[in-house]
């Protein structure tokens, strides 16, 4: 479900999916079940994101059957914001025009317009759009603006320094992210098409401590490297990701107990259509972790530059939170962290929250003793009560404490990397 219904088939599968979250919600069945298994406060963030969720899907059939049936389209229209091929699909609606009958006034097969629209018109010429648009009565136009991004590929990384440049083809070459021969130039050009590829600068959204770095070309390098790597693996393996799935997150982290606690759980999230990918960061970066969409499916990616299991964990639900709890407002924009720092931002203290319950739930953590114990002992045994790696409740008291001085021997540390990166 991408925001918006166009066709009948897109109609039952939200009307399927309302149900589905109706059901979910209901106190028979769904929540008592999410609230015997997940932290109270986690049940609250999961059950809000549902409701929104559900409203928003009555209001795009809503608008669908309002167009269809009363031939208004002004509904559907502003749900379909600026994307050009679902404006075409629009406006047949809005004229009251079947697929069968736009493909007779176009002298096509109507089983072209079925596939003009299963891709929102993405693979269609230029010309044929326009001929599309014209028939439909949609005004094609262009503008040129001072947006950098669309001054041409030169002018798009025109601000980046010849030391950037030089820093990322060291690491690249180093970790086979391109050929050792990969030039100046070459590398130029493919950051400036990914910097188009994944939106104008000014829109990605960073978590790093509410400062833009929208136009670091370090992160931008990265992600693309991220990104490549995810689709060459969901081109061998089709995977699906409901995030009112997430009956399975208790069981995720008593993962953690396991030696090989961090490849466990890569292998989970695939089970559950999350994409976990771990790249180390060009030098400079200084970044943790990032969750953003490829296709439908979250792709969660860790630099593990703090080789702790304590960090690990806490990154890693913290990006998770961000694919349940934000994966229809913010996810396909982006989501990049650094989470030594403090940010106001309402859903990176959303995801915090998140990952903070589901690792150790905050009314048992008030309850023990643990948290203002100086013996390791007690720390080992309230994190066995719980099912959970000892280091995570390590972490979190030198955290809360404010003092990485101490129970630095039992963070866990260098033991991450080579389950999930190999041998440095």
């Amino acid at each position: 479900m991408n925001g918006i219904v166009l066709n009948e088939k897109e109609l039952r599968d939200a009307r399927a999916r309302v149900a589905k979250l109706s059901d979910a919600l209901s106190a028979e069945s769904g929540i008592v079940q999410l609230a015997s298994n997940l932290p109270p406060e986690v049940v609250t963030q999961v059950t809000k994101m549902m409701k929104a969720e559900r409203l928003r899907l009555l209001s795009a059939i809503e608008a669908f059957e309002y167009a269809r049936e009363a031939g208004d389209a002004s509904s559907l229209l502003k749900q379909s914001g600026t994307d050009p091929g679902v404006t075409l699909i629009v406006a047949r609606i809005a004229k009251g025009y079947s697929q069968k009958d736009l493909a007779w006034r176009l002298g096509v097969k109507e089983q072209q317009i079925q596939r003009y629209e299963a891709d929102r018109y993405s693979s269609i010429s230029l010309k044929n759009y326009a001929r599309v648009a014209a028939l439909l009565g949609v005004q094609l136009s262009a503008t040129i603006t001072e947006n950098p991004n669309f001054r041409g590929l030169d002018a798009v990384i025109a601000d980046v320094t010849r030391e950037d440049i030089r820093k990322i083809l060291k690491h690249g070459r180093s970790r086979g992210w391109f050929a050792t021969d990969m030039s100046e130039a070459q590398l130029r050009q493919y950051v400036a098409e990914n910097r188009i590829e994944f939106g104008s600068p000014s829109l990605l959204r960073t978590g790093l401590n509410v400062t833009d770095h929208s136009e670091d070309v370090l992160l931008h390098a990265w992600r693309a490297r991220v990104a490549t790597r995810a689709r060459e693996e969901l081109s061998q393996q089709a995977m699906t990701f409901d995030p009112a799935d997430i009956l399975w997150l208790a069981g995720l982290v008593r993962l953690s107990a396991h030696p090989d606690g961090p490849r466990r759980a890569r292998e989970t999230l695939k089970e559950k259509g999350i994409l976990l990918i771990a790249e180390p960061q060009i030098p400079g970066l200084a970044i943790d972790g990032a969750a953003f969409l490829e296709g439908n499916i979250p792709v969660i990616a860790l630099t593990i530059r703090k080789d702790t299991i304590d960090n690990f964990w806490f990154t890693l639900l913290h990006e998770i939170g961000h694919a349940v709890l934000h994966y229809r407002t913010g996810l396909a924009t982006g989501f990049f962290d650094q989470l030594e720092t403090v940010s106001t931002d309402e859903q990176e203290a959303e995801a915090d929250s998140f990952a903070s319950n589901i690792l150790i739930p905050e009314e048992k953590w008030r309850r023990s003793t643990a948290r203002i114990a100086n013996s390791p002992v007690v720390v080992e045994s309230f994190a066995k009560e719980l099912g959970i790696h000892p280091a995570i409740v390590f972490g979190r008291i030198r955290k809360e404490r404010n003092n990485y001085s101490i129970f630095s021997n039992k963070i866990g540390a260098n033991t991450v990397r080579e389950q999930l990166i190999g041998p440095s």
